[in-house]
């Protein structure tokens, strides 16, 4: 006679590795943030005919900078789920200060593109397209806000990571037009609003395929 060996119980669970999502994350948000970081560097030099649409509004400047990079960088470790079950607490407190930081910078960035003087290479199409995904970014922060104080994790988190996906626009535009820059030199026009439009348009379509399929994998109904 012979007998089946039970199924093994308590079996030690292999933790899945996903600390690549915060280092991918961080190494998109270096462009946008060494930029920042050279524009404040520029700015405390003083005045000059490149930087003098800067200097006429000083302080939505330096919201922008410090708001989408802190944004950028607490996002990144918000958005690492292993690190996020781990530490609960952080998770929270951060958001505390990531949301304000988020809407901010937004804010200040959609006032820079309607009262500053346009850049050389930019054309209104552009200025529109930073109004539309701006107002996206704080929009979709406030509602994941709302949603977080009634409870409503799922969507929370579609909203931030909406909101997110914006805000690392700067980081795949310079991936987009990167290879155009050293062959053909900065464009211009058109071209270039096309070009960045599909940056945010890609972003939030990769964010909306990522948080479905953790819903999936979690057993979460989509709706």
């Amino acid at each position: 006679m012979t007998t089946t060996a039970p199924p093994r119980t308590g079996a030690p669970v292999r933790p899945r590795r996903d600390g690549w999502i915060p280092a991918s994350l961080l190494a998109l948000a270096f462009v946008p943030s060494a930029s920042g970081a050279a524009r404040l560097v520029d700015l405390s030099g003083g005045r000059t005919t490149e930087n003098a649409r800067f200097f006429d509004l000083p302080v939505p400047i330096l919201v922008h900078i410090f708001g989408a990079t802190t944004f950028l960088l607490l996002g990144a470790l918000q958005l690492w789920p292993s690190f996020r079950r781990r530490r609960p607490t952080w998770h929270r407190r951060s958001g505390r200060v990531l949301v304000p930081a988020g809407i901010a910078g937004g804010l200040a960035g959609m006032w820079m593109a309607v009262f500053s003087d346009l850049p050389a290479h930019d054309d209104t199409t552009l200025m529109w397209l930073r109004l539309l995904f701006g107002t996206v970014m704080v929009g979709g922060l406030v509602l994941g806000l709302r949603a977080i104080r009634r409870r409503d994790v799922r969507t929370h988190q579609r909203w931030m990571a909406r909101s997110y996906a914006v805000a690392q626009g700067a980081g795949t535009q310079a991936l987009f037009l990167g290879p155009y820059v050293l062959v053909a030199g900065q464009p211009a026009g058109t071209f270039k609003a096309v070009v960045m439009g599909a940056a945010w348009v890609v972003n939030l379509a990769v964010a909306e395929w990522l948080v479905r399929r953790s819903e999936r994998r979690s057993g979460q109904p989509s709706r």
